[in-house]
């Protein structure tokens, strides 16, 4: 017996054999498998569904992410120029309060500039003036006799006092 030519009998129980085989799968074996297969694929429509949609929520979640990225630069970008002319507003305040004070300063102190000059002029004045009574004092007495001195005494009490009424 030769397998690659086998005689009418063998050839005869193979067959018998492969229908039964057959049949017993095609009554039991193969609506078994093909549920399976079915519910397989049934199972792998639905997990591809899912993952569709996961897919698109991820899109939509990347996108809203995007958008509140973009709305945070822009809402620091307002900020920062908020910032910034608040800081420019300050200087300018600064700059115009400093200004002033130092204008104020500058005209108190010409203002007591001023008075202290008057004052050390009138101080130099009456010193003077002074000096000249007391000089032509000594030089008249030297000349003058007692009722000249007198006279003259006289006058420049005079002097004295009105050159204290034009200082005051």
């Amino acid at each position: 017996m030769s397998l690659i030519t086998p005689d009418g009998g063998l050839l005869f129980w193979m067959v018998i054999i492969f229908g039964l085989v057959f049949f017993i799968l095609a009554k039991y074996g193969f609506p078994v498998i093909t549920s399976m297969v079915e519910k397989r694929e049934a199972h792998i429509n639905e997990s591809l569904k899912i993952a569709q949609q996961a897919e698109d929520k991820m899109k939509d979640m990347v996108k809203e992410h995007s958008k509140m990225i973009q709305e945070a630069r822009e809402e620091q970008t307002k900020i920062l120029k908020e910032a910034s002319a608040a800081k420019d507003n300050l200087i300018a305040q600064a700059k115009v309060q400093a200004a002033d004070e130092a204008a104020k300063i500058i005209s108190e102190a010409k203002t007591q500039i001023a008075a202290e000059k008057e004052s050390a002029m009138r101080d130099i004045r009456r010193q003077v003036a002074l000096l000249s009574v007391s000089v032509a004092e000594k030089v008249i007495r030297k000349d003058l006799d007692n009722s000249q001195t007198d006279f003259v005494d006289k006058m420049v009490d005079e002097m004295s006092d009105k050159m204290d009424v034009k200082n005051n």
